[in-house]
């Protein structure tokens, strides 16, 4: 289990930090819940607060224009063109583009007066092969300590985006079906905590859903932790979800979750769940279930009262952002947490 404790000086840094670059980025977010974007820009939005995501979503099938897939290309990196120019099945090439795209156009809006080209941006791995945002080659102290998170499905392609804070994000389609039993394939995967919670549930639909929710956290936790399912096997930790979870998915959109009971325990210390990791469970589109996970401040670390601030926004780059709060589309289930409304 990763506990990295009291930071000390480095997380009074990390705060210095980011009411720094809060500063120098005094731009302007959406001002409308719907707002075209010109043809040539990408409208600025404003720094993701402590405690607070931003999580921008795109549907493959609503974009169907050819040139604006080009576009999409042209703002690649020529190994990113290369990879996805390889590919021979169409579909998977086009959500592999909207995936890179949609990182370097979310990640480009949060520059000073959005003058960063998305093509200029750059990445690096972690040991783990996780990308993250290079920011050694600028020498612009604007430039704010912005991380992400990528996940996909074949219908849905989000990001997440926070300053300061480790993040991982997971979508998964509810009507995902395994090709094994729900049990034997839990029992290849989860802990035995977890498979005994699974086994209790009598349902057979309602089983695949929980084990649906378990795996869309358990995967974020992981590409929070950015250690990847090799280094940090499924087995290794449990997570649990509040009892009312299962069954109340259609709590008010805008209302906080009472369910700020999920915690993650490492296997070998199930009497001491992790006070570092805070997650963000919803119901997205009516279609996905999606998952948060982020790092604690140290000085944040075991205050559980606080909720994570979500703010939500489909998009189609260069063409339209919608923000996302109190309606059908996104429903909290899990974790405490609040949608919060555009700026």
């Amino acid at each position: 289990m990763v506990n990295r404790g009291t930071l000390g000086p480095l997380s009074v840094c990390m705060t210095s930090l980011r009411h720094k670059a809060l500063l120098l980025m005094n731009i302007y977010c959406l001002g409308r819940n719907l707002t075209t974007a010109s043809s040539s820009s990408l409208l600025p939005v404003k720094l993701p607060a402590q405690r607070e995501v931003h999580f921008w979503y795109v549907l493959p099938d609503e974009v169907k224009s050819t040139n604006l897939l080009n576009r999409y290309l042209e703002i690649l990196s020529p190994c990113e063109k290369e990879s996805i120019l390889t590919m021979r099945e169409e579909q998977i090439k086009k959500r592999a583009l909207l995936a890179r795209a949609l990182v370097r156009t979310t990640l480009a809006r949060y520059h000073t007066n959005c003058q960063i080209d998305p093509k200029s941006l750059k990445f690096r791995k972690n040991n783990y092969g996780k990308p993250e945002l290079d920011l050694q080659y600028a020498d612009d102290w604007s430039l704010p300590p912005l991380h992400f998170n990528i996940s996909h499905t074949s219908s849905l392609i989000a990001c997440g985006v926070t300053v300061g804070s480790a993040i991982g994000i997971d979508v998964e389609e509810k009507q995902r079906r395994l090709k094994n039993d729900t049990l034997a394939f839990a029992q290849r995967f989860f802990s035995p905590c977890e498979i005994e919670m699974l086994t209790h549930i009598v349902d057979p639909e309602l089983r695949l859903q929980e084990f649906i929710k378990l795996w869309t956290l358990k995967e974020a936790y992981v590409k929070a932790l950015g250690k990847g399912f090799s280094a940090s096997p499924f087995k290794t930790f449990t997570v649990r979800l509040g009892d009312h979870v299962k069954g109340n998915i259609h709590a008010p959109p805008h209302m906080i979750s009472k369910a700020h009971d999920i915690t993650v325990e490492s296997s070998d210390d199930l009497q001491n769940p992790s006070s570092n990791w805070q997650f963000g469970l919803l119901e997205l589109a009516g279609s996905h279930y999606a998952a948060v996970c982020i790092e604690q401040d140290s000085i944040d670390a075991g205050n559980g009262s606080i909720p994570i601030d979500l703010t939500l926004r489909k998009t189609i780059p260069y063409v339209e952002d919608e923000c996302i709060s109190a309606t059908d589309s996104a429903v909290v289930i899990g974790g405490l947490t609040r949608l919060s409304v555009c700026d």
